[in-house]
């Protein structure tokens, strides 16, 4: 009968303190454009910046804000805002400047209002449903998430979804 209990007690625990395996997982970056949270793949994204100077181009696309100068290295920077065609706001301390190389030849500054936190996605928690969005912005998402959050270390809350996170296609994104 102890062994019973400690049998149980040990698969509980297992339960509570192991995450569950959902198999292999894809690492986002997300970032905060307006009240939405989106996300892009983490080995296309090189390197946060606080937002530089910027350089205007002139009659560069509506997208692209300007250029800067990263380590001797000029960069155009795309608002990502306009690039989805969402509504504009004015420039806060938390935005920040994405560098990005999606076709391997190029490096991009993506800017966005906030950045937010890495999240690790397995393919089952990823809904595919760019095609049901429609619209031009439809080939620029991958899909959408509602990723598990797990509750802290001192509270024995389990997990939790979070909110919908858009996640973005950048390779095609910043292709056209």
């Amino acid at each position: 009968m102890a062994d019973l209990v400690r049998s149980r007690a040990r698969g509980n625990l297992a339960r509570r303190g192991a995450p569950i395996d959902r198999g292999p997982r894809t690492e986002f970056l997300a970032f905060r454009l307006g009240d939405d949270v989106y996300a892009g793949p983490v080995a296309l994204i090189r390197e946060i910046l606080k937002p530089p100077p910027l350089t205007p181009v002139p009659r560069a696309p509506f997208a692209v804000m300007g250029i800067v100068s990263v380590r001797g290295q000029l960069v155009t920077v795309i608002d990502l805002r306009r690039r989805l065609r969402l509504p504009e706001s004015a420039p806060t301390r938390r935005a920040r400047v994405l560098l990005v190389n999606p076709q391997g030849t190029e490096v991009l500054g993506l800017y966005v209002d906030e950045v937010l936190q890495v999240y690790r996605l397995a393919d089952n928690e990823i809904e595919h449903a760019a095609a049901a969005l429609g619209g031009e912005v439809a080939p620029y998402i991958a899909g959408i998430a509602r990723p598990i959050v797990q509750g802290s270390a001192s509270s024995s809350a389990a997990p939790t979804e979070a909110s919908l996170v858009i996640l973005l296609e950048l390779r095609s994104l910043l292709a056209s």
